[in-house]
């Protein structure tokens, strides 16, 4: 190769690098708590605390009135908008708007890349989520919260190659054949995980119709738990939901109100690897079922299996994975496509 081929090789690669680490120029930011209730508690004998240690207790009445299943929203509003509508971003299971922000090994998010191409972003916390806040059980969450050990995302996020390959030396770990999540971070991924709540969906979908309602007309990105809330808002504000990007939707919507999506354009993204899991090829069937009713329906929906795309090795988060930016392209070229980008 010639010296001048190289040159402009090289020329390319730091035009290319400077255009990565040029900073995001923000019109505004902020952040606001939305929906949530009151509720009252009585019968509950007083306590005595102790909040600092060698300070002086205090008398704590538990009884009274509490505001509970708020959601906490963080938003990024860029210089130069280009999205027609603002994108809301919601997380998975046991997670947080963390999920968007970075990747475990420190590489630039989703949130950041769509900032980037113009989108106005809001990021949430839902309910019983990270700043979002928690509230007493049984008397408002029914359930006691779920606690993942450190093993059980690396068995049940298609990271490792099945049950036991986790260790915690990371020589031990048996990782998936060409897996792109960035195993080297994974201790960075699991400090994410907060407690979940079973009996809190009904509260997160009325925190989630809240923020759209403040918010506006939007777009929807969101994942795996949140599959079943992003349909279920949409099919409860079908005049404010414009598009759903649905990665890897671990729920679905009502099937009786599938006509009522026949209007909002949708992608949905699946990973690498559902063939070799227990659970996934269910949990997709149940998608393309529920796709195939809103296309009965006279509705648009894309199904894109990311391996058949020539996009390989993804696991569940794959907003992580070494090629999240690739799919975040994917992603943008759609919304694109659809006359959602200016």
């Amino acid at each position: 190769m010639s010296r001048i081929a190289i040159a402009s090789i090289t020329a390319l690669l730091i035009a290319g690098h400077a255009r990565a680490a040029e900073p995001i120029t923000l019109r505004d930011m902020g952040s606001f708590h939305v929906g949530g209730r009151l509720v009252e508690i009585s019968g509950k004998p007083v306590k005595e605390v102790m909040f600092t240690p060698g300070g002086v207790p205090a008398k704590v009445d538990p009884n009274g009135t509490y505001q509970v299943e708020q959601m906490y929203v963080q938003y990024f509003l860029p210089a130069n908008e280009k999205g027609a509508y603002p994108l809301l971003m919601w997380h998975g299971g046991g997670l947080t708007g963390v999920t968007y922000e970075t990747t475990p090994d420190g590489r630039e998010g989703w949130l950041n890349y769509f900032l980037r191409k113009g989108w106005a972003v809001y990021n949430s916390d839902a309910v019983e989520r990270g700043r979002a806040g928690w509230a007493q059980y049984p008397d408002i969450f029914k359930s006691e919260p779920v606690f993942l050990t450190t093993s059980n995302p690396f068995e049940r996020f298609r990271i490792g190659d099945g049950p036991n390959s986790y260790d915690m030396d990371p020589a031990k770990r048996k990782v998936l054949p060409g897996n792109r999540f960035p195993v080297e971070g994974y201790e960075n991924f699991v400090k994410q995980n907060v407690p979940r709540w079973t009996t809190t969906d009904d509260a997160t979908v009325a925190a989630y119709i809240a923020e759209v309602d403040r918010v506006g007309p939007s777009v929807i990105l969101f994942h795996s738990q949140a599959g079943s809330f992003g349909f279920k808002v949409a099919q409860a504000r079908p005049d404010k939901v414009k598009a759903l990007i649905a990665i890897e939707p671990a729920g679905i919507g009502d099937p009786a109100k599938a006509d009522v999506l026949k209007n909002i354009p949708t992608l949905i993204i699946y990973g690498d690897y559902i063939e070799r899991d227990s659970r996934w090829p269910k949990i997709r069937a149940n998608g393309v079922a529920f796709a195939d009713a809103i296309k009965a329906a006279g509705g648009s929906v894309d199904i894109v299996d990311l391996p058949q795309a020539g996009i390989k090795g993804n696991s569940h988060m794959v907003m992580m994975d070494k090629n999240n930016l690739e799919v975040a392209g994917l992603i943008q070229k759609w919304l694109e496509a659809k006359g959602l980008a200016k």
